[in-house]
Order: C-alpha cells, then structure tokens, then sequence
C-alpha cells in the first residue's frame, strides 16, 4: 500500500512477502473437509477405496484462481467455471450483483462424483455465508455501521496486506482511521486487483491508471472485495484492534511497524531503505522524492 500525505509527497505503505505466499500456496484454513478413506467389505475382505479428489482453496485467492482451479479438477475447458456463474444460483448479497469475488470461501472441499462447478461455486458461497455471519467472526460487528458487503470488501483487503495474521487487526484499523479521516486508502492490493496481477512492484505510473479499483485515485471502499478472505481477516474487519495508527511498513520480516506519525513513519522507511541498500535491492524513495517506475512495495 502506498499513501501520500501532501500533493507532493508519496510514500509506501504495504506489506512485503504476502503475495509470494499465496503464489507457493497458503495453509489451508481451520475446519476445512478432509479426505479420509472409506472403507468396503467384499467377499470378507475389506480394501481401501481412493477418496474422492479434493478442491483446495487458500485464503487470499481471488475469483479468477478459484474459477481456473474447478476447471482442472473438474477437467473441464478454461472458462467453464467463469461462464456457470449465472446458472449456480448463488445465494450473495445485493450488493455483489452476482459477483462471488469475497464470497468463494478459502477451505478444502471434497469433490464427489458428478461434482459440477456449479455445485462446487454454490458449496463455496454458502460455506461463507455461515463462517462470515457466526458468532466468532462477527464478534464486534455491533460497534460499526457497515454493512455484511463492507466487511467482506475490506477483510478482503486485509487479506492481502497484512504480513501475518497477527497484523491483521492492525492493518484493518488503518483502512478505518483512513476512512473516517477522509483520506484515500492508496492500497497497492487494489492496483494490483485492477491490473490483474500478483507483484510486490508499484509504480508512480500504476497509482494513475483509471479503474474503480484505483485506491490513490478514488476515495473510499473498491467497488467489490479483491480476493476471498479466511476467517480471521473477517474477525479483524468486524473487530480491529484498538489504535490511531495511519501507515504502516514491513521494515523486514517480522517487523511491521505501525504509526500516527509521519515523521516516526519516515524514519521507518529510511531504515528499510538502508537495510535493502545494504542487500542491494531497490529501496523505496523517502518522502521528499518522487516514485521511480517499477519500484517494489514496502513491507
């Protein structure tokens, strides 16, 4: 994520590592279907049936992954799944106008014979429609005025910020602080979601591209979820943690620093600087210094 404070000034603000998590494959989330043999007598003996094959769906995955993963599964040609979207009958919220994006839950599915992607779509969406609206998950949702769709949109976001799962309540609480304080949220997530892409790469040129999805550009919530969130990105956007916090910086791994403060939040990025020029990566510029094109995210 990048924020600017002034006309004149842009600073980066985003994680460093997520997304080449999710490109190795995340964990699978907690609860998920396993696939356990069964078992079958024939003639007095018992032998191991294969189970059925399995769909897995990690947490962060967009809308497109998940389409071309039932694809292969199914072994059906690229596009089938894309194209049953209108026939599954999906159960979303008014506000999706048919988009599943947020709502294909990241878990392990079992996929039986005569699994169709219309079931498996369905099986999805409604898995997420109990997760996101049990007790755990929504804990804290009493305290906020937005709605079901605005949870999910902004979990998704969280998804793909936060470092770790720790982080999570953190980065949710500085989408909030943005919001209420009227500044643009400048996410590199949601450009890399309109430019469909997975990169950790963000330039001055990228922040200008004309897109809903343009975070630097427009204000407010993306038009829809970027990715499909797990429980706990959903608990952080129902429940953040408690601060004033309005950037925040992977300065290396396992160090995300979150502050209110520009100056404290300058040094930060310098000291990330120092340690990729030590390296001999590219670094981010400082506050005074325009982006240089292709430059990486921080964090």
């Amino acid at each position: 994520m990048q924020m600017k404070t002034s006309p004149r000034s842009m600073i980066r603000l985003t994680r460093r590592g997520r997304l080449l998590l999710i490109v190795a494959g995340a964990a699978v989330v907690a609860g998920a279907a396993a696939a356990v043999p069964l078992l079958a007598s024939h003639g007095g003996h018992q032998e191991t049936k294969a189970a059925p094959p399995t769909l897995v769906i990690p947490e962060g995955w967009r809308a497109s992954q998940v389409y071309d993963a039932v694809d292969k599964v199914l072994k059906v040609p690229s596009g089938t799944t894309r194209k049953s979207i209108g026939r599954a009958g999906l159960k979303l919220p008014g506000e999706a106008e048919g988009n599943p994006e947020g709502y294909l839950f990241p878990a392990t599915y079992p996929v039986p014979k005569g699994s169709t992607p219309e079931s498996l779509l369905r099986s999805m969406v409604d898995t997420a429609g109990r997760r996101f609206t049990a007790a755990p998950t929504t804990a804290g949702a009493q305290r906020t005025t937005m709605n079901l769709y605005q949870a999910v949109t902004i979990a998704s976001i969280v998804q793909a910020e936060a470092a770790t799962k720790a982080d999570m309540g953190k980065v949710a609480r500085v989408i909030f602080n943005r919001l209420q304080s009227g500044m643009p949220l400048q996410m590199d997530s949601t450009i890399n979601y309109a430019m469909d892409r997975v990169t950790v790469h963000t330039s001055q040129d990228d922040t200008r591209i004309e897109s809903p999805y343009n975070s630097y550009q427009r204000m407010g919530l993306p038009p829809t979820p970027i990715d499909n969130p797990g429980e706990e990105a959903m608990r952080a956007a129902y429940n953040p943690t408690p601060g004033n916090w309005l950037y925040f910086v992977t300065v290396k791994p396992g160090d995300t620093r979150f502050t209110d403060d520009y100056a404290t939040h300058t040094r930060n990025v310098a000291e990330f600087n120092a340690l990729h020029q030590a390296a001999g990566q590219p670094q981010v510029p400082g506050p005074q210094h325009s982006p240089a094109p292709s430059q990486p995210a921080v964090g």
